[in-house]
């Protein structure tokens, strides 16, 4: 095999090592769903299957099935008020809106 050969192969074994984890999601959408388990988790069920521990918040699964994310992302960058005060209002960068986004893509 040639230089260029292993050269190559190295590459693409360092690249998917950036891209990707043991759970097979990319690097956003793995920050999207650590940034979800630490501030969402409390109320709604952020996997695919888990029951939210506040029954009226909503599954993430369900939210992302229900809404364009295109709609989700405004509604995040401008921030997210509930008409109960127990939802805190979210202010997202840029960065944590798509990887939160990446992450519910995941759920659908």
């Amino acid at each position: 095999m040639t230089r260029h050969y292993h050269a190559t192969l190295a590459f693409v074994a360092a690249f998917s090592l950036l891209m990707f984890t043991s759970g097979g999601l990319a690097a956003d959408q793995i920050a999207g769903k650590e940034f979800a388990a630490q501030n969402c988790s409390r109320c709604h069920a952020i996997s695919a299957t888990d029951a939210s521990p506040y029954a009226k918040a909503p599954p993430f699964r369900v939210v992302a099935r229900k809404y364009k994310l295109e709609y989700l992302q405004e509604a995040l960058a401008e921030g997210i008020v509930t008409g109960h005060s127990t939802m805190p209002e979210f202010i997202l960068t840029p960065v944590q809106i798509d990887d939160l986004l990446a992450y519910f893509e995941t759920l659908k």
